[in-house]
């Protein structure tokens, strides 16, 4: 939560006591996220956007698409060939696909998304056992609005949105990052009294599960 102080006497989202591209990795993803390597976050954006606009948009179906491209590729690559083979100049090479994508950088990715998966099923399950009662109820709350937001869009459109927000949100934060840190403490600080108001008078009321009980 907010609550780790700025050298100047600001709190911090999330407590963070790191850069916010630190936090990210510090890496390509994080140039990428923070807009740092503009000509790859803007093709990533605009990918996805194309991407979105042709599918939910302009409603055209996923093989249709690939069937369009694969032969306006293989049209392009013809002419290309025939010209050059008549203009005695070598034909353009293709490039080769272990030089776009390793099987050590796939299996990398492979290994940490399961990683991550594992952290969450563990966390979703000591939640689960009635070991904090807030958290309990706060993830349960989190879950139903989940489920009504996505209940609003289609599968695509909350795709593009997480990824249209991961493009812009953490930019915006990181120039705005005292603006949005004072606002969120303010909201955590509020947050709090009024939890603490309910924890007093109705959670301590609710019974434990046996995790709980055992710890």
């Amino acid at each position: 939560m907010a609550t780790t102080m700025h050298g100047h006497g600001a709190p911090r989202l999330f407590g963070r006591e790191r850069t916010l591209h630190a936090a990210l990795g510090g890496r390509g993803a994080a140039d990428i996220i923070l807009w740092r390597d503009k000509k790859a976050s803007a093709a990533i954006l605009a990918a996805a956007t194309a991407a979105w606009g042709l599918f939910e948009v302009a409603e055209f179906h996923f093989l249709t698409l690939v069937c369009y491209a694969a032969m306006i590729g293989m049209l392009v690559f013809f002419i290309w060939s025939n010209a050059f083979s008549f203009f005695n100049l070598p034909v353009p090479r293709v490039p080769d696909p272990e030089t776009l994508l390793s099987e050590r950088a796939t299996r990398q990715a492979i290994q940490g998304a399961r990683r991550r998966l594992s952290r969450l099923v563990e966390t979703l399950y000591d939640i689960a056992c009635g070991k904090d009662i807030k958290m309990f109820i706060l993830t349960v709350f989190s879950l139903y609005i989940a489920s009504v937001i996505a209940d609003c869009f289609s599968s695509l459109t909350l795709l593009y949105l997480v990824v249209f927000g991961t493009m812009t949100l953490p930019a915006l934060y990181e120039r705005y990052d005292s603006e949005v840190d004072h606002l969120v403490a303010r909201g955590v600080h509020d947050l709090r009294t009024h939890f603490a108001d309910i924890d007093s008078g109705v959670l301590r009321k609710i019974p434990r599960g046996a995790g709980a009980a055992a710890k």
